[in-house]
Parts: structure tokens; C-alpha cells; sequence
């Protein structure tokens, strides 16, 4: 099922009790689980997921349910803390995991892992995203302060990040030897450089190690389905690229001169939570 109602308060009471008059399709029960995992928005300035059940409302406060039940018993694999700096920490996230919620819950994203894990006393802000499919490094700061200083940090492009990808065949000698892409999308300008790392014959697909230049949306993705070597496991961009373990795109490092105590910092992610089936090829090439 799925359902959208916008409900304005007429009776005050607690939440459970109007939602549960206002949307008599759905039990308590699953309006419950609705709220509990952020599909339930307190129409307030700022607006607000409305998560306790027994939260008292208030006579002409107005809320938005988006109910899915494909979308609220989805799940993936868990999101893993790599680094923890006080001010920001840089965190794993999987595939299949969204980067922030959206108006339809924020169970399967990784601002509100970060949230139940830090608990009320610090904050958290997204400062970059990931697309979903992909899995990778993201970080997240815990005061404004920070997430202003990494925002501007990246518009000054002082914080590499470097990809791992696995795209469909042999790239051409004269097309490595460039080692770039800058094909305009959208209208605007931008550059994808990379290198290859090695060639696996078995399933005829390169890894390639990425670092972007500019950031326009899907960008790697557009830029070698582009070049006829599509990002194996998409499957929005692409033909005949079908891949078993998914987008075979990952975040892998980052590098940044921290702007709060001014150290530099590199973190790269542990050979365990690479890409399946890059540890082999790999392995087969130092052998």
C-alpha cells in the first residue's frame, strides 16, 4: 500500500490517536512503525519528523504522512563508523542506503544512523552525498561551524576524494594515455580524471581508480556510459553491463587539510570493505 494525507489537527490529542482517525486504512500499528521510522513530518517551520507516538498536538497543527510499505520494510546491510574527529566523523556507507531520508522515511539512511548512534548531544549534518547504489566514504560534521568549513573546503576543491571503479571492458590505449573525460553535462563544464588499476579478462571490465574534478550529478556514471564503457552493475546508464554484486562504484579515500585543527588527514577504506571481486584481481596481480 501506498498513501499520501496531509492532516490538520482538529481535536487536540496525541499523535498515534489523530493519525489514526484521519488514515483509518492503516492499523495503529503500522502508523506506529510509519513515525518510528521518519514517514510521519510535523508541518512546522523547520518542518520536523514526527517520531513519538504519544507526542501531544496540538488544535490546527498539521502533519504529512507518506506511507510506503515496499519502501518501510526495505533493508540493507548496516553503515560502519571509519573515523571519529569530535567535530565531524567519516563514515562507511553501504549500497542500497540513501544518504539522508526523503519525504517517505529515513530508516535506510545514513544521517540517521549517525543520529542514533551519537545520540541527542551532537548533532549531525550532511555535508556531501553518495548516491544510493553506490557505497563508499561520506562524512558528516556535528556543528555548523564544521559543516560551513567542509562546504567551503569543497567549493575550494581542497578535499580530494578518489573512487574505485569497475566499468564494462577494455579501454582503448590512446584513451588511458589521456587518463580524462570532459564532456560537458548539463551545459556546464567538468572533468573526470582516472587511471587503471588492471584489466580482469575473466569478465572483461576494467578497475579504474577516479578522481573528479567537478562534481555534476551521476557524473562518473554519464562519463563512461558515454565513452562506451559504462559503470558495471548500472542500471540507469549503459547497455549489457549487468554486475551480480550491484553499482561496482565506490567512494575509497580522502584526503583534506582538517579545518578545525588544521592536521592533514587521509583515510582510505580497509581492504575488507572494498568492492567484491576488486580484492581478487588485485591479489592475482601481486602474485
Amino acid at each position: 500500500m501506498k498513501l499520501s494525507r496531509r492532516v490538520e489537527v482538529q481535536t487536540a490529542g496525541q499523535a498515534i490517536a489523530v493519525l489514526a482517525a484521519a488514515v483509518p486504512e492503516l492499523a495503529k500499528g503500522r502508523l506506529k512503525d510509519a513515525m518510528n521510522k521518519g514517514a510521519v513530518q510535523l508541518l512546522t517551520k523547520p518542518v520536523k519528523r514526527l517520531r513519538r507516538a504519544q507526542q501531544e498536538l496540538k488544535v490546527g497543527q498539521v502533519l504529512q504522512l507518506h506511507y510506503d510499505a515496499d519502501i518501510l520494510s526495505r533493508s540493507c546491510p548496516p553503515a560502519a563508523l571509519v573515523a571519529d574527529y569530535r567535530a565531524y566523523s567519516i563514515w562507511f556507507k553501504p549500497a542500497a542506503m540513501l544518504s539522508q531520508g526523503n519525504e517517505w522515511g529515513d530508516h535506510l539512511s545514513l544521517l540517521r544512523v549517525a543520529e542514533q548512534h551519537f545520540g541527542s548531544n551532537r548533532p549531525v549534518f550532511l555535508v556531501h552525498r553518495l548516491d544510493r547504489e553506490a557505497s563508499g566514504l561520506v562524512l558528516i560534521a556535528h556543528t555548523k561551524a564544521a559543516a560551513a568549513a567542509f562546504s567551503q573546503l569543497m567549493a575550494a576543491r581542497q578535499l580530494s576524494k578518489s573512487y574505485l571503479v569497475q566499468v564494462k571492458g577494455q579501454l582503448a590505449e590512446n584513451t588511458l594515455a589521456l587518463g580524462e573525460i570532459a564532456l560537458p553535462l548539463d551545459g556546464k563544464a567538468c572533468l573526470t580524471r582516472f587511471k587503471l588499476l588492471a584489466f580482469d579478462p575473466s569478465s572483461a571490465s576494467s578497475w579504474l581508480e577516479i578522481e573528479l574534478v567537478s562534481g555534476r550529478k551521476h557524473q562518473i556514471r554519464r562519463h563512461f556510459a558515454a565513452i562506451g564503457h559504462p559503470v558495471m552493475g548500472d542500471p540507469r546508464y549503459g547497455e549489457a553491463n549487468k554486475n551480480q554484486s550491484g553499482l561496482a562504484l565506490q567512494a575509497c579515500a580522502m584526503a583534506f587539510q582538517c579545518p578545525i585543527q588544521q592536521h592533514a588527514r587521509a583515510i582510505a577504506l580497509d581492504a575488507s570493505l572494498r568492492l567484491a571481486g576488486f580484492a581478487e584481481i588485485s591479489h592475482q596481480l601481486h602474485t
